[in-house]
């Protein structure tokens, strides 16, 4: 079984992880309902994609809660 050698330095473990990093997602205008939704990805507010309904979305009733 592998065992390191040498201890790994504050630095070298922290280069390692430089990648690890969150990013915020760029968000895209729809070309439909002109909300901001993901690239490459269905509009989640009126499902529209590529310039056509791609998705039907059912409407949410106001007193509906969320989990």
């Amino acid at each position: 079984m592998g065992v390191p050698k040498r201890r790994v330095s504050r630095t070298r473990k922290r280069e390692r992880r430089s990648h690890h990093a969150l990013s915020v997602p760029q968000l895209d205008e729809c070309s439909h309902c002109h909300q901001p939704k993901r690239p490459h990805h269905a509009c989640p507010n009126c499902g529209w994609y590529g310039g056509r309904e791609a998705v039907k979305v059912s409407a949410r009733k106001p007193n509906e809660q969320e989990a």
